[in-house]
């Protein structure tokens, strides 16, 4: 009699344990499996991260110049509508002069003085050296140092993230990872295993599926994000619904009637073992 009480009472036990516990595969949500054993030794980077310069980009173009700073100043003219020039004096009483411009659809620039410049799928370390061998072909200053940054650089979440937003790149090196965290990374909901990037490269749309739990991603071409990119997080649509009121009162109606109904077979279990 012991015995069967104690196996009734043990699938009582069970049958609660399953009935108000969920259980989510931990494979679903631990990012970058396999990375222990890949990552035993240290890999080569394989792809360039380095975001090159597309049309309607704006690029900051900064002219330094020390053995003849008076010359900067034809320089001194803003040709981009919104944007402000800003000269200033710096160590070694040199001049910097500074402004915005805009690619255009064909990637060129228009610099006073210097007129249009090719900077189409540059990098900005590229853009600033042809615009400095242009200066001096030109012979308009000898010895020019430009800095060319991009100043518009942004990356757009969307989806199932813990804040969607519009997240501007301080830098020419930015993640996938580093963006997502900016949005307070993937909700529970997310399908980590369909992150859908969209990219504009010459002049054509591109679409790329990572997935953030398959160390692999680390060798993915979008892995470095690139200006413009969009990334849209997919929601697991069977997560959407169980979030849902009706579902959540369904599921808690089921819940209590079978631990109602497991209460009851316990209870005609331990009569009838008592009448025996």
């Amino acid at each position: 009699m012991k015995k069967s009480l104690l196996f009734w009472t043990q699938m009582f036990l069970l049958a609660t344990i399953l009935i108000t516990t969920s259980c989510v595969s931990q494979k679903k949500l631990v990012y970058f499996q396999g990375s222990d054993q890949l990552y035993a030794n240290a890999q080569q980077i394989g792809q360039a991260y380095e975001m090159r310069l597309k049309p309607a980009d704006q690029i900051m173009v900064k002219m330094t110049c020390l053995s003849e700073p008076e010359l900067l100043s034809i320089f001194s003219q803003d040709v981009t509508i919104g944007q402000s020039g800003n000269t200033s004096m710096t160590q070694g009483n040199s001049i910097s002069n500074q402004y915005a411009y805009t690619v255009s659809t064909g990637g060129y620039v228009i610099l006073p003085v210097i007129g249009r410049i090719y900077v189409g799928n540059m990098t900005c370390e590229e853009a600033a050296i042809a615009i400095e061998n242009k200066v001096k072909e030109l012979k308009i200053i000898n010895d020019p140092e430009v800095t060319v940054r991009l100043q518009n650089a942004r990356v757009t979440v969307i989806g199932s993230v813990k804040s969607p937003k519009t997240v501007n790149l301080t830098s020419e090196r930015n993640t996938i990872i580093d963006v997502l965290a900016q949005c307070g990374d993937l909700s529970e909901s997310s399908i980590r295993t369909k992150v859908k990037l969209f990219r504009e490269t010459d002049g054509k749309r591109e679409m790329f599926t990572l997935d953030l739990t398959n160390v692999d991603i680390f060798n993915s071409p979008a892995f470095y994000v690139q200006q413009n990119d969009m990334i849209y997080i997919e929601p697991n649509k069977s997560l959407g619904v169980k979030s849902s009121a009706f579902y959540t009162f369904l599921g808690a109606g089921a819940s209590i009637l079978g631990l109602a109904s497991s209460i009851v077979a316990l209870v005609f279990a331990i009569k009838k073992e008592s009448g025996s």
